[in-house]
């Protein structure tokens, strides 16, 4: 008698799968958009360098856009002019979002936070602003307290990985808004202010344990013991590195910009859901199904999905345009 096979422990789930439902959302959204104004939203997007991951995120914000009634203009400017560029788009009525692809000046990021700071509030579709930013971090969900008519932006590659979190059931729903992350243990590998500080964030203000960690070391981000704080808080781990903060986490994020950086399996505990949105791959494909129980290997997909949702939603108050919440955490909602 032939011995049964074992099935395979980890499962890979790509970004198309957790992508395709939002963008069935956004397209159920933009159809009530265009019942009140049949224009198509616009999207200006700029890219003002050669990052071959930036040109391949507008390729496919390009396609996702125009296979999803959006119009999509990409901009291609020299850096030294994209300030007066930008300032020429948020005064254009005929652009509805903004999105700049990152890095410009990859080793001064005031320049970077300089041209963030550029994006009109009202087209702000990736949630970089500071009012975005500190309403983010202050656990802070709308833009017109008390009023609470419209709601603030959340950044788009973070909130994607929380998406993905959601559509993998890391999320607990039986628990309140903003708790459903509660006694679960997280490490972020980056800690940039783009993508890695408002991810820690995101999940610290939801529940979770999240320990950051970057070149300069580890930061635990929590809400207080039995997460009692409003907000997160953020601590310095001394000394620490991956082999004291990967045996205890439930869940790995994987967001380091470059080639030969490799999480340490080893490291990983059994069973742990591993998340990769470096446009390079944090971890080694074949170890870690042998090790991981979820394993998604990249979210630009899923990011874009978010981003056209943050374009419609940044649109219109929310007794113009109701909108159901997708996500878990009360903070997400959006």
């Amino acid at each position: 008698m032939a011995t049964p096979e074992v099935p395979k422990t980890c499962k890979v789930i790509l970004a198309d799968t957790i992508a395709k439902k939002l963008l069935a959302e956004v397209k159920d959204l933009l159809a009530k958009v265009q019942s009140e104004n049949a224009a198509k939203p616009t999207l200006a997007a700029f890219l003002a360098n050669e990052d071959p991951a930036a040109v391949q995120y507008a390729e496919w914000s390009k396609k996702t856009c125009e296979e999803n009634g959006f119009d999509f203009d990409l901009r291609k400017v020299n850096k030294e002019n994209l300030e007066e560029a930008i300032v020429a788009a948020n005064q254009d009525d005929g652009v509805d979002g903004i999105i700049v692809y990152y890095p410009i000046w990859p080793s001064n990021q005031q320049q970077d936070r300089y041209i963030q700071e550029t994006v009109a509030l009202s087209k702000d579709v990736e949630g970089l602003c500071h009012t975005h930013l500190f309403n983010m971090y202050h656990n802070m969900r709308f833009l017109d307290p008390p009023t609470n008519l419209k709601k603030s932006i959340l950044p788009c590659t973070p909130l994607a990985i929380v998406k993905a979190l959601e559509h993998l059931q890391i999320y607990n729903p039986i628990l309140a808004y903003g708790n459903r992350l509660f006694g679960k243990t997280i490490t972020v590998i980056n800690r940039s202010e783009v993508n890695g500080r408002p991810l820690a964030a995101l999940l610290a203000n939801d529940g979770a344990t999240v320990y950051s960690v970057d070149i300069t070391g580890v930061q635990v981000f929590t809400r207080g013991s039995g997460i009692r704080q409003p907000r997160h808080q953020v601590l310095d781990k001394e000394n620490w590195g991956l082999k004291d903060v990967l045996p205890l986490s439930d869940v790995v994020v994987g967001g380091v910009p470059t080639d030969g950086f490799r999480v340490p399996t080893e490291l990983i505990r059994d069973g742990a859901v591993c998340v990769n949105f470096s446009s390079f791959r944090n971890f080694d494909g074949p170890a870690i199904k042998e090790k991981a129980s979820i394993y998604v290997p990249s979210i630009g997909k899923v990011t874009i999905a978010v981003l056209l949702r943050n374009l419609v939603v940044s649109m219109f108050s929310i007794n113009a345009f109701p909108i159901a919440p997708l996500a878990s955490s009360d903070l997400v909602i959006i």
